[in-house]
């Protein structure tokens, strides 16, 4: 079986690796086109049946990886979101914290003029990271500008205290981007102490580390920790972006948040 796997791991590179010949795709964070995405986990197809059901909002697994540059999807639609709102220039002379950082991404926040640039991750892999709880920011009130959590509340076990933390340390006009996948049909989030192994999260939360399901409160649940919403949709904000052709998901707003 071990080598099974190993012979499909290889047929499965090669494949991707194809995908770099062709132009029927773009992405926007290396400016290269290919023949097309390469997929999460083999695509839709093998997205739970109750996340389908509940018009999960999240990645676009079928449109994930850039065969290039291996930006994901989030990290496209990031980058066009604040590119076209022009979020960017807030990043000059900012001070700013990010939670477990995107690789591509990051190579764009370096190049910005930034005053000060914390990466964090509960479980640093480099010395350029430093080992931070988003329940336990250890920073002082009122020193960010702008805090990133991109796709990371759902792995929190206590998201309302994180959201108050995230709340605390930013300064008075700061921003933060709290990107998460939720489900359209879901009036409430969801979680339950049960749910306990790693094949019922993937089943009930989408995957195997997330400890919760967001429904539609999740704007709520931000708002009600003292934030203003400036949250945008990508028909509203990026009409003339084609989905298909950057490959992202258009249902994937941008959750952009102030503090006042």
């Amino acid at each position: 079986m071990l080598l099974l796997n190993k012979v499909f791991a290889a047929i499965r590179s090669r494949l991707y690796g194809l995908y770099k010949f062709g132009n029927a795709v773009s992405c926007c964070l290396c400016d290269k086109k290919s023949l097309r995405f390469f997929p999460y986990r083999g695509g839709s197809k093998n997205t739970p049946l109750l996340i389908k059901a509940l018009d999960g909002v999240g990645s676009d697994v079928d449109n994930f990886g850039c065969p290039h540059c291996g930006s994901t999807d989030r990290e496209r639609h990031l980058y066009l979101y604040l590119d076209r709102l022009r979020i960017w220039s807030y990043f000059n002379n900012a001070s700013i914290l990010h939670f477990a950082p995107e690789q591509v991404l990051s190579k764009v926040i370096d190049s910005m003029n930034s005053t000060k640039w914390i990466r964090a991750d509960l479980f640093p892999t480099s010395a350029e990271f430093e080992k931070i709880d988003l329940l336990a920011i250890p920073y002082e009130d009122m020193v960010f500008d702008i805090v990133i959590v991109n796709h990371v509340l759902e792995h929190v076990p206590d998201d309302m205290k994180a959201l108050k933390e995230i709340y605390r340390v930013l300064r008075h006009g700061g921003l933060a981007i709290l990107q998460t996948p939720y489900c359209e049909k879901l009036e409430k989030t969801f979680s339950d102490n049960g749910i306990d192994t790693d094949n019922a999260r993937l089943q009930a939360y989408g995957q195997e580390d997330h400890v919760r399901l967001y429904g539609k409160d999740i704007f709520d649940r931000i708002v009600s920790v003292g934030f203003l919403s400036r949250t945008a949709r990508h028909y509203e904000s990026l009409a003339d972006i084609s989905p298909s052709y950057y490959g992202v998901n258009p249902k994937e707003p941008l959750f952009l948040f102030e503090k006042l």
